[in-house]
C-alpha cells in the first residue's frame, strides 16, 4: 500500500519527531495561489504514488501567488506513470547545503531490516548504486539490538558531516522506529537535506505499508493512495476475492496464496505468461462459479491451469465447486487440471467422468500443457 507524498511526510515523519517543511495540499489553482501567498516562495509538487515526479515536470518553483496559481494549473491533471495528478503540495522553499539519502527497508538475505544512508541524495538511488556503489553505506540491523545511536555514528563515520551529524544519527534512529511501529515495507527520505542554518530536514519521503498490517494501522490507511484496480479486481473485491489481472494468457485457479504463487512461478519459468493472481482456499471454494467467471473474463486467456493440493482442506469438495461452475459457465478455453492430497482419488474420478478431462500427475506437465495451448 503506496502513500502520497504529503500522506508520507504528515502521518509517518512528522509524527515521529523528523522535521518537514511547512506545507499545504492543495486542489485547484485557486488554492496553490493562496498557498503560496501564505508560505512565500514555493516549490509545487505533484502528488502520486509514483517516482521521477521531477522528470515528469511534476515539481516546479513559484516565486508568487500568480505563479503558484499558473505552475498548479499546469500540474493538476497531468498524468504520471498510471497516476492523474489531482492534487498538488505547496511547501516552502529551503536553502539547501547539501542532499542526503537514508531509507529503512527489508534485507531479504538476511531477512532483516537495513538501514540506508548516501551523502549523493536528490538522485535516484538506484543510479548511485550503479555508477556509486562506494557512496552507499549500508546497516542490516540485528532484531534483538535494534538501531541505536550508536549504530547511527558508525554507519556516518568518516562522512564530514561536522556537527549535523548528530541530528542526521537521530533521524535515521526516528526513520528505523517509524520503519517498525508503521509495520512498513519501505521508508525513504530523497532527499534529506542539511539546510544552510545547520538544520536537517526531509524533503521528500516514499513509503509503503505492508499490505498484510492493514488491520493493525487503520490510522495509516485513511491516509493511503488507493490503489488502482481494474473492473475485475474491483468485481473480485466485491465478492470477498483476492484477484490481482495480469497481462498474461494462462489462467491460474488454485487453493491457497502459496500454491498460486508457485504455480505463477512455474509458468513463467517454463516459458510461460500468468494471466492472474486468484486462490479459493479456505471457505472462498464456495465461490468457485465467480472465482472461474473472474478468470476467463479476462480476455488475454487462453488456457487455464488448476491445481488443487489438499492437506486438511479436500480436494475433492474443491473440485466439486470448480465442475459445477464448468458445468454453468460452459467455457471453450482448455484447462488443465494438477490435483493431489486430500480426496485427490474422488476429486481425479470428479474431473474425469464430468468434464472428460483427465488431471495430470504432475503439476509441472499441467503447466507445459496449458502453455502450449496458449501459445
Amino acid at each position: 500500500m503506496n502513500f502520497e507524498e504529503y500522506a508520507a511526510k504528515q502521518s509517518v515523519l512528522a509524527s515521529a519527531g523528523v522535521p518537514i517543511p511547512n506545507g499545504m495540499v492543495c486542489r485547484s489553482p485557486e488554492e496553490a495561489s493562496a498557498a503560496v501567498a501564505k508560505i512565500g516562495p514555493s516549490v509545487i509538487k505533484a502528488q502520486v504514488p509514483t517516482g521521477k515526479r521531477g522528470k515528469s515536470g511534476g515539481i516546479k518553483m513559484a516565486d508568487t501567488p500568480e505563479d503558484g496559481a499558473a505552475t498548479a494549473r499546469q500540474i493538476l491533471g497531468m498524468m504520471i506513470g498510471d497516476s492523474r495528478v489531482e492534487r498538488v503540495l505547496v511547501e516552502e522553499r529551503c536553502p539547501i547545503e547539501r542532499e542526503l539519502y537514508a531509507a529503512v527497508l527489508i534485507d531479504v538475505p538476511s531477512r532483516s531490516p537495513l538501514v540506508l544512508f548516501s551523502t549523493e541524495g536528490g538522485m535516484d538511488i538506484e543510479e548511485v548504486a550503479e555508477q556509486k556503489p562506494g557512496a552507499i553505506r549500508r546497516h542490516v540491523v540485528d532484531l534483538k539490538q535494534g538501531f541505536t545511536t550508536s549504530h547511527a555514528a558508525e554507519l556516518l563515520a568518516g562522512l564530514n558531516l561536522g556537527p549535523a551529524s548528530v541530528d542526521i544519527g537521530e533521524t535515521l534512529v526516528k526513520l528505523y522506529r517509524v520503519f517498525c511501529d508503521s509495520d512498513a515495507e519501505l521508508v525513504e527520505i530523497n532527499p534529506l537535506a542539511l539546510l544552510k542554518s545547520g538544520k536537517v530536514v526531509a524533503l521528500d519521503c516514499k513509503f509503503t505499508l505492508d499490505d498484510a498490517s492493514t488491520l493493525r494501522q487503520p490510522e495509516l490507511v485513511k491516509v493511503a493512495h488507493p490503489p488502482k484496480m481494474t473492473a475485475l479486481e474491483e468485481r473480485g473485491l466485491a465478492h470477498g476475492l483476492k484477484f490481482i489481472q495480469l497481462d498474461g494468457n494462462v489462467g491460474v485457479l488454485a487453493n491457497g496464496a502459496g500454491l498460486t504463487m508457485t504455480t505463477m512461478d512455474v509458468i513463467d519459468h517454463l516459458g510461460g505468461r500468468p494471466a492472474n493472481f486468484l486462490e479459493i482456499g479456505g471457505e472462498a471454494y464456495t465461490k468457485a462459479e465467480v472465482a472461474l467467471d473472474l478468470v476467463l473474463s479476462n480476455p488475454g486467456v487462453k488456457s487455464l491451469v488448476v491445481n488443487f493440493c489438499g492437506a486438511f482442506a479436500r480436494t475433492d469438495v474443491m473440485a466439486d465447486g470448480v465442475v459445477r461452475a464448468w458445468e454453468t459457465l460452459k467455457p471453450k478455453v482448455p484447462a488443465f487440471f494438477s490435483i493431489h492430497g486430500t480426496g485427490s482419488d474422488e476429486a481425479v474420478k470428479l474431473v474425469r467422468e464430468r468434464l472428460g478431462i483427465e488431471p495430470y500427475d504432475l503439476m509441472e506437465d499441467a503447466v507445459k500443457a496449458a502453455i502450449e495451448a496458449a501459445q
